[in-house]
Protein backbone atom coordinates (compact mmCIF):
# COMPACT_ATOMS: atom_id res chain seq x y z
CA UNK A 1 0.00 0.00 0.00
CA UNK A 2 1.10 3.47 -0.99
CA UNK A 3 -0.30 6.90 -0.56
CA UNK A 4 -1.43 9.05 -3.17
CA UNK A 5 1.05 11.71 -2.28
CA UNK A 6 4.25 9.45 -1.68
CA UNK A 7 3.23 7.81 -5.03
CA UNK A 8 3.17 11.55 -6.83
CA UNK A 9 6.19 12.38 -4.97
CA UNK A 10 8.60 9.21 -6.63
CA UNK A 11 7.02 10.59 -9.80
CA UNK A 12 8.23 14.00 -9.50
CA UNK A 13 11.33 13.45 -8.33
CA UNK A 14 11.99 11.91 -11.57
CA UNK A 15 9.98 14.48 -13.81
CA UNK A 16 9.56 17.79 -11.51
CA UNK A 17 7.14 19.71 -14.03
CA UNK A 18 5.19 16.12 -14.15
CA UNK A 19 1.03 16.77 -13.76
CA UNK A 20 0.01 13.35 -11.90
CA UNK A 21 -3.73 11.56 -12.06
CA UNK A 22 -3.81 8.93 -10.02
CA UNK A 23 -6.85 6.46 -9.56
CA UNK A 24 -6.84 3.54 -7.39
CA UNK A 25 -8.10 0.54 -9.37
CA UNK A 26 -9.01 -1.83 -6.39
CA UNK A 27 -9.56 -0.21 -3.47
CA UNK A 28 -6.60 -1.38 -1.52
CA UNK A 29 -4.06 0.68 -2.77
CA UNK A 30 -1.55 -1.28 -4.44
CA UNK A 31 -3.15 -1.40 -7.87
CA UNK A 32 -3.23 1.92 -9.91
CA UNK A 33 -3.94 3.66 -12.76
CA UNK A 34 -1.72 7.03 -13.93
CA UNK A 35 -1.87 9.66 -16.33
CA UNK A 36 1.88 11.66 -16.27
CA UNK A 37 1.85 14.30 -18.69
CA UNK A 38 5.08 15.89 -18.94
CA UNK A 39 7.77 17.32 -21.31
CA UNK A 40 10.33 14.53 -19.88
CA UNK A 41 8.30 12.49 -22.45
CA UNK A 42 9.35 14.57 -25.53
CA UNK A 43 10.80 12.36 -28.20
CA UNK A 44 10.34 9.19 -26.24
CA UNK A 45 8.55 6.32 -27.59
CA UNK A 46 6.20 4.84 -25.54
CA UNK A 47 8.19 1.61 -24.38
CA UNK A 48 10.87 4.37 -22.97
CA UNK A 49 8.14 6.32 -21.33
CA UNK A 50 6.98 3.09 -19.50
CA UNK A 51 10.67 2.37 -18.45
CA UNK A 52 10.98 6.17 -17.20
CA UNK A 53 7.68 5.81 -15.00
CA UNK A 54 8.77 2.52 -13.80
CA UNK A 55 12.42 3.66 -12.96
CA UNK A 56 10.97 6.45 -11.14
CA UNK A 57 9.08 4.14 -9.60
CA UNK A 58 10.75 1.66 -8.76
CA UNK A 59 11.33 1.27 -5.26
CA UNK A 60 7.63 0.72 -4.47
CA UNK A 61 7.08 -1.59 -7.20
CA UNK A 62 10.16 -3.75 -5.75
CA UNK A 63 8.93 -3.83 -2.14
CA UNK A 64 5.50 -4.46 -3.13
CA UNK A 65 3.64 -1.17 -2.52
CA UNK A 66 2.63 -1.07 -5.67
CA UNK A 67 1.68 -4.53 -7.43
CA UNK A 68 0.02 -3.12 -10.41
CA UNK A 69 0.40 0.09 -13.02
CA UNK A 70 -1.65 0.98 -16.14
CA UNK A 71 0.13 3.72 -17.25
CA UNK A 72 -0.74 6.96 -19.83
CA UNK A 73 2.17 9.12 -20.49
CA UNK A 74 1.48 12.57 -22.28
CA UNK A 75 3.67 15.24 -23.32
CA UNK A 76 1.80 18.37 -22.25
CA UNK A 77 1.31 19.30 -26.61
CA UNK A 78 -0.22 15.75 -26.82
CA UNK A 79 -2.56 15.66 -23.28
CA UNK A 80 -4.07 19.47 -25.00
CA UNK A 81 -5.17 17.64 -27.92
CA UNK A 82 -7.33 14.43 -25.86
Amino acid sequence: MIAEDVFVAYIRKAMPDSEVSLVDKTGMMDHFRVRIVSEAFAGKNLLDRHRLVQQSLDEPMKDGRIHALEIKAHTPEEFATL
